[in-house]
């Protein structure tokens, strides 16, 4: 089995050292991350400048049962997670048989998923028709992440038996804490917002500058069955994850709303011809 695993908390991190040395049991394994922290940049690209990459030497924790069936190539990209996860796949990886992002230092939750890079980088394996998994460990300080690693090797055995031809992208979060002390696997669905961001400035003038912070905890009593819940009352949490911000069940309430708006425009159109564009997409003619 080959594996390419990419994160957002840079090269040396030491959750993708713990990911990769579970993965090292399935078999190979390329690491492809950022050369620095890049966390909370969602699913940005690189489009506008160059993007480089270099091999790097690169040391995993040894897995629970110090077994390796596979060999590690490793790569640092000046770059974002999603930077990483294309080169991988379009060119320094070539095909795997599994994306894994991770494992991330700090939860990946219900909205906030729209943020993380975490999650970010992994949907460019997933459009591109790859098994996915995007996981991460519910602390930012001292987090634990051999429970997580545990849980990756577990899943990986599980996913030798899934379909090439059906989707699959999952948004795994652990809690940082011995497995004895984890309460159960759930399976479910995104919660709301986690955090909110505050502003903070300094300086006046020309100088006057803004720092942006996700670092205010949203109030809320999380519904059961979410993500967020589970995270709370110390679960396991995996949420199956797909592409898709269009909401089709508002359709017939837009259209109600903006019914006659064609009419409307053409109107206006008429009534300042000076402003009217030859072949506009609002001429009738």
């Amino acid at each position: 089995m080959k594996t390419l695993l990419i994160n957002d908390d840079g090269i040396h991190a030491p959750g993708l050292r713990a990911a990769a040395g579970a993965l090292q049991e399935a078999g190979d394994v390329v690491v492809i991350a950022p050369d620095r922290e890049q966390s909370g940049v969602g699913g940005a690209l690189t489009l506008r400048n160059p993007v480089r990459a270099r091999e790097v030497s690169f040391d995993t924790v040894p897995s629970g049962n110090g077994t390796s069936a596979g060999k590690i190539t490793a790569y640092a990209v000046e770059g974002t997670p999603a930077d990483c996860c294309v080169l991988a796949l379009e060119k320094l990886a070539g095909p795997v048989d599994l994306v894994v992002s991770g494992i991330n230092s700090g939860s990946n939750l219900g909205w906030d998923v729209m943020v993380s890079g975490t999650v970010g980088g992994a949907v460019q394996a997933f459009v591109r028709g790859y098994p996915t998994i995007a996981i991460s460990v519910g602390s930012i300080r001292d987090p634990m992440f051999g429970p997580a690693a545990s849980l990756l090797t577990a899943l990986i055995g599980r996913l030798k038996d899934w379909p090439r031809d059906r989707q699959l992208f999952l948004n795994v979060n652990v809690p940082s804490m011995a497995l004895d002390r984890v309460k159960g696997i759930e399976f479910t669905r995104l919660g709301g917002r986690s955090y909110g961001e505050s502003v903070r400035e300094e300086g006046i003038g020309a100088q006057k500058r803004y720092w942006i912070n996700r670092d205010r905890p949203m109030a809320q009593n999380p519904e059961t069955g979410t993500d967020t819940w589970a995270s709370k009352n110390e679960h396991i949490s995996i949420t199956p994850l797909h592409i898709g911000l269009g909401n089709p069940d508002q359709i017939p309430q837009i259209k109600d709303l903006l019914s006659g708006l064609s009419a409307d425009l053409l109107d206006s159109q008429a009534s300042s011809p000076a402003d009217a564009s030859p072949g506009s997409l609002l001429d009738p003619g």
